[in-house]
């Protein structure tokens, strides 16, 4: 009898697989049924088909395959004042990380991440009620717009045309005005390809004062490699201004711990943006000698108390960096490190900047969604974004332009990316 060549075996063992496995698309679309049904999805295609290759070649029930799930599901979290639901989306990886996020805002609420033992815990600073989210949130974890960060005086021109926004953060507009886009429910649905999330909405003309109806997408999307991406899109009818981004409060010692001072951080930039007392941009200024420089990992409290002018009139960090460009799709625009958990936060964007605000403002009245009491910089911000006031810097050299017309598509991707050491 002619002996099987175990070569020839093993290619007959690819070719069954080949034949037996489910396209991404087919996984994509079951994973969207199950979460229209308000459940999650568990991919357990590929079981069936190691048991079907298996009774293929005779070889019976011998072994078994485990295959981690990827999950998506939705849950009623709270209501609106006028009946309108807020819904809770948890994103679940191969290696159990999640991410929840609500259509409230299109807030991230939940990032749960191990450290160097494969401890779990949030690492986002959030609450448990939509109540709290309402009248309490100082931006936890929300898409910030129509335009992040602050604008002189809530004041533009565009086109020869002036337009006067709400002066919200004392003589300035900032992240929107009264009810920006972290206030309003956000259409939500789940990604076609990936375990992500994607919300949508359309902000009138004349909302909070700006012009034309924007159309705007936001995606969120989880991956095996523990990487949150949050993608933007928008397009307009009218020429307007637009700048999005999320405003996530880290603390990777896990939320709710007394202080993010101990972390170390490295900002590549060699400049940033200098502001006046009330965070308006004066100028870009180089970081060589100040502590502002952060191109080598240095611990945030190091030098938060230094005496520059700059450290009084944010009352700590709160100033944008310029990231540096490497030619590439996204550029390392900063990296965050809790040297007591091992866990390291590592942010790439395609953005031209990223504000770094250290919590100045926190003061011990907000309870968390942990239960404990958020102190005095116990939670950061790395925001991917273009520089404060762009809208009053137009055609300035060295400020990309925040201007989007009717024809042009706005994008932004942000990569979040959680390791430990």
């Amino acid at each position: 009898m002619k002996k099987t060549n175990p070569l020839c075996f093993v290619l007959i063992l690819a070719s069954v697989f080949s034949l037996s496995c489910c396209s991404v698309s087919e996984v994509a679309q079951k994973t969207k049924k199950g979460f229209l049904d308000g459940s999650s999805y568990v991919v357990d295609k590929s079981k069936k088909a190691y048991g079907k290759s298996k009774n293929v070649l005779g070889l019976g029930k011998s072994k078994k395959i485990t295959v981690t799930p990827m999950t998506v599901e939705k849950k009623l979290f709270g209501k609106m004042p006028n009946g309108d639901q807020v819904s809770i989306y948890t994103l679940t990886n191969a290696n159990k990380m999640q991410v929840s996020l609500l259509n409230y805002g299109g807030t991230v609420k939940d990032i749960l991440v191990p450290d160097r033992n494969g401890k779990f815990a949030n690492v986002s600073l959030g609450f448990n009620t939509v109540e709290e989210y309402m009248e309490k949130s100082p931006y936890f974890g929300c898409i910030t717009g129509r335009y992040a960060n602050r604008i002189k005086d809530g004041q533009f021109t565009l086109d020869g045309k002036s337009y006067q926004l709400a002066k919200n953060n004392g003589p300035n507009h900032l992240h929107g005005g009264e009810l920006g886009f972290d206030k309003r429910i956000w259409d939500a649905k789940i990604s076609d390809v990936g375990t992500g999330i994607v919300f949508t909405r359309t902000s009138p003309d004349g909302e909070e004062g700006y012009p034309g109806n924007l159309r705007c997408t936001v995606t969120y999307t989880l991956t095996d490699e523990n990487e949150l991406k949050v993608e933007y899109e928008a397009t307009c009818d009218q020429a307007t201004v637009l700048n999005l981004t999320n405003h996530t409060y880290f603390n990777l010692a896990g939320e709710g711990s007394a202080t993010i001072l101990n972390h170390e951080l490295t900002l590549p930039g060699a400049h940033f943006v200098a502001t006046d007392e009330t965070n308006i941009p004066t100028g870009v200024e180089k970081v060589d000698g100040t502590p502002m420089d952060f191109r080598k990992a240095t611990a945030i409290g190091k030098r938060i108390e230094n005496k520059h002018m700059q450290l009084k009139v944010g009352k700590g960090y709160d100033h944008t960096w310029l990231v540096p460009s490497t030619g590439e799709e996204l550029s390392l625009a900063a990296i965050l490190r809790d040297p007591a958990s091992g866990r390291v936060l590592e942010i790439r964007t395609d953005q031209p900047g990223i504000q770094l605000y250290t919590g100045n403002y926190l003061d011990g009245t907000l309870v968390g969604h942990g239960g404990k009491r958020y102190a005095f910089r116990s939670g950061l911000c790395l925001e991917t974004q273009v520089y404060p006031d762009s809208p009053n810097h137009q055609g300035e050299d060295g400020w990309r332009s925040c201007v989007l017309r009717p024809g042009e598509t706005y994008r932004h991707l942000t990569v979040h990316k959680f390791t430990v050491d």
